[in-house]
């Protein structure tokens, strides 16, 4: 049963996370500048899906790659992340 990281898709996720980091500089830009709310609010929208979006793909590639299989050993540590996991999807 392997537990390693699979870093594949890392870089993908780091750079939907600093894609993430400067809007959300931006939305805090937006907010001292008091520009429109339906404006900054729409921008947060964008900065809230791309965390999600960087937190999935996160997730499944672990869930694909570092949990054990039935051919590998899964064993009951397996279920209990996996259950842990689905929990933050």
């Amino acid at each position: 049963m392997s537990h390693a990281h699979h870093p594949s898709s890392h870089p993908d996720i780091i750079k939907r996370l600093k894609r993430a980091a400067g809007h959300l500089q931006h939305v805090i830009a937006m907010l001292e500048q008091d520009r429109p709310c339906l404006d900054t609010a729409t921008q947060l929208l964008a900065v809230e899906r791309g965390i999600i979006a960087a937190k999935r793909t996160l997730i499944h590639n672990h869930m694909d790659h570092c949990l054990g299989t039935a051919e590998d050993g899964a064993g009951p540590h397996d279920l209990e992340e996996i259950k842990a996991l689905a929990k933050l999807l």
